[in-house]
């Protein structure tokens, strides 16, 4: 079991459920704007947010926003270590710095001791992007070993000063090699860990990134707190992050949506059917998610499966020609013509 950390009302690591992340992509000079997509992503589950901090001016707008924020605020740090500084003045809940763009080792320390006395934790984060030269000649490139290897370092810099509040991150946007850096990691250190894979892109490709990339880690049993990277707006990643959770059987919350994949057995417009449940049921989803609260719903279209995943769903439907048999619980409640499965099935979840 890895360490825990607190990250203002949230523990990440010991056992603590995993928890998500996303990052406000707003200008943080812009306060109200800020808030407002910080407020966005909370409603849509995020937990723990990040603001990247470029310069003073940000800094100052960040201790607005951290006052106005629900959710815990971390500052994103690059290049000058007194940023950091600044933002931890300014209330931040946890710092995220990066060993290999921060500076000397003084600096490093520097931050350390600040953020030790105002006992708030550091993620280190290292990415595949910014990998320490010596690294780089090392290993002759951009590798897991690498990635692994400043990590490690990392953190025995931050325990050399007895500040033991360490969260690690080590992203790449290879999928391969971001499990082989994580799973070296986990290996070698009981640091939490935040997973992910940076930069996965847009659109289909880059969700299939994501799924990919950290499923693999959850199914693994690596990784304490989790953020989605998807260029556009991050209220999408902290959906999608939700859906990982669910279909990893990690956090079941809102409505597992089983279906079949189709064959030359169904007799009906299952496609249809499907779609029509599915959308229709999104808002109770959404309700039940918000409670806590977790059903399966299945919708198949022949009898080779569909009374098995039927009777194992809360609410099911499985269809024969040009019918369905609808089953509460794992009992058939009845049966019903093609064109009134999606109402009846709807109005049984309902009541």
């Amino acid at each position: 079991m890895t360490k825990q950390v607190k990250v203002g009302n949230i523990f990440i690591g010991g056992g603590a459920p995993i928890s998500i992340q996303s990052m406000t992509n707003t200008d943080t000079h812009d306060v109200q704007a800020t808030v407002k997509q910080i407020n966005a992503l909370a409603e849509a589950g995020c937990q723990i947010v990040r603001s990247t901090v470029p310069d003073m001016e940000a800094a100052k707008a960040f201790a607005e926003i951290k006052k106005q924020s629900p959710i815990p605020l971390v500052a994103d740090i690059h290049f000058d270590y007194r940023l950091a500084i600044a933002a931890i003045d300014a209330g931040a809940d946890k710092i995220r710095i990066n060993p290999g763009n921060i500076g000397s080792e003084e600096r490093v320390r520097a931050v350390l001791e600040k953020a030790k006395a105002a006992k708030i934790p550091i993620r280190i984060g290292v990415n595949s992007g910014s990998l320490e030269k010596e690294l780089i000649e090392k290993y002759g490139g951009v590798t897991a070993e690498g990635l692994c290897e400043s990590a490690l370092n990392a953190v025995k810099y931050a325990e050399s000063f007895g500040f033991e509040d360490v969260v690690v991150s080590m992203k790449s946007s290879d999928v391969k090699m971001n499990y082989e850096a994580h799973k070296l990691f986990s290996e070698n250190s009981d640091r939490p860990l935040h997973v992910g894979i940076t930069e996965a892109g847009i659109g289909r490709s880059a969700e299939i990134k994501s799924v990919a990339g950290i499923g693999s880690l959850l199914l693994a049993g690596i990784g304490d707190t989790m953020r989605v990277s998807l260029t556009g707006d991050p209220v999408r990643e902290v959906v999608l992050a939700k859906e990982i959770l669910k279909a990893c059987g990690i956090r079941k919350s809102g409505i597992d949506f089983v279906s079949c994949p189709t064959c030359g057995r169904t007799k009906v417009d299952l496609p249809s059917i499907a779609s029509q449940v599915e959308t229709a049921l999104q808002p109770k989803s959404e309700e039940l998610a918000k409670e806590g609260k977790f059903i399966r719903v299945a919708v198949m279209g022949c009898a080779v499966n569909g009374p098995g995943e039927g009777k194992s769903a809360d609410y099911g439907v499985a269809c024969g020609p040009g019918c369905g048999l609808l089953m509460k619980h794992g009992e058939i409640v009845k049966k019903v013509p093609e064109e009134a499965i999606v109402s009846e099935l709807i109005q049984l979840i309902e009541e």
